[in-house]
């Protein structure tokens, strides 16, 4: 081996993790519309949050937020037959990640959402479960104490506690105690929680469970905001783009076009609000809330000792799921290391 190529072999690790350093160190801070909240993370299946969501979740649980994360798992992943095993893991991976306690995971197991890429989830059925949930004037239900287990944020430090209920024909699997919903409202929407966050419509994965996770949370926003022309949504919605193949396996690599996306979007976004200032002469709003323009997306990078913690979520939270091709996706995934979330504008009625 010539001396040329040994010190370009040399060097390049050193450019790796520079890279990786200072792609992490360069993020923007999380505005303020994720600081505070009441968050739920809405996934799929057991270990959705470590492959895909664990940038998310550490960033978002950081104490220094104050932010109260759960996460409303839709199934207990049981193709395989091992359903109570992978909530176990599930559990034991968000604890891992930053959530406060194994009480804030709450993992269905219903015969309407069962694991699997034939598996037909219907978006009203979703629904159903986030309104029982955090709206239950939803479904025709008085929005007081609310009747399922699932508390509704960080704000209500356990004060209220009410006896957990599953919903029709499905039952949490994890028991908590919930504050009572806020009063009902003839002048604006109201939801106990603040923040939704789940997949894009393309899934990541295009797994046909995780878009109609995408299909049932957008279709909630709008339930909420039926009628409420005018008025700010309660609940902001945030999706994890899909990104192509080459990307996807990218790892931290995907941080420069990621970054690079999101400078350009947002430019776009103020010129295109200034324009439309200049030619209205009012600030334009978005049809989903009623508020300036958002940030068009926000970014989270783990740094080395993040991607360690989320490498032992996936090896040792979720062992039963380790055959060979989660070790290249833990490898080469760029969910590992990169997410960022995009506020989904929904046009409500």
């Amino acid at each position: 081996m010539n001396t040329p190529t040994l010190l370009t072999l040399t060097i390049l690790p050193f450019l790796f993790f520079a890279l990786w350093h200072i792609t992490a160190s360069s993020v923007p801070p999380i505005p303020p519309s994720l600081r505070g909240k009441r968050v739920i993370l809405l996934i799929a299946h057991p270990d959705d949050e470590s492959m895909f969501f664990n940038p998310t979740l550490q960033a978002l649980t950081h104490p220094s937020l104050q932010n109260h994360l759960k996460i409303l798992c839709m199934s207990t992943g049981n193709a395989d037959g091992i359903g109570e095993t992978r909530r176990l893991e599930l559990e034991k991976a968000a604890v891992h990640l930053g959530l406060r306690r194994r009480e804030d995971v709450f993992v269905l197991d219903d015969e309407r959402f069962k694991d699997g890429m034939d598996e037909d989830w219907k978006p009203e059925d979703i629904v159903r479960v986030l309104a029982s949930a955090f709206a239950p004037h939803l479904n025709g239900n008085s929005p007081q104490p609310s009747s399922t287990s699932m508390p509704t944020g960080p704000k209500d430090k356990d004060r209220r506690k009410s006896k957990s209920k599953p919903t029709s024909s499905s039952k949490i699997s994890s028991t908590a105690t919930a504050p009572s919903a806020p009063a009902a409202s003839q002048t604006g929407p109201i939801a106990s929680i603040d923040v939704l966050i789940t997949f894009d419509s393309h899934g990541i994965s295009s797994h046909p469970n995780h878009i109609a996770l995408f299909h049932g949370a957008s279709l909630f926003v709008r339930q909420i905001m039926h009628g409420h022309t005018g008025y700010a949504c309660p609940v902001a919605l945030y999706t994890l783009p899909t990104v192509n193949i080459v990307r996807k396996y990218s790892f931290i690599l995907d941080a420069v076009p990621t970054m690079l996306g999101g400078i350009y979007s947002a430019i776009f976004a103020n010129i295109s609000n200034i324009l439309s200032n200049s030619t209205s002469g009012r600030a334009t709003t978005t049809p989903i809330t009623g508020k300036k323009h958002p940030l068009d997306r926000v970014v989270f990078i783990n740094d080395l000792p993040r991607y360690w913690k989320a490498r032992g979520a996936m090896v040792q939270g979720h062992a039963s799921q380790m055959v060979w091709f989660r070790w290249g996706w833990i490898g080469l995934g760029r969910y590992m290391v990169v997410n960022d979330l995009r506020p989904e504008k929904i046009v409500t009625s």
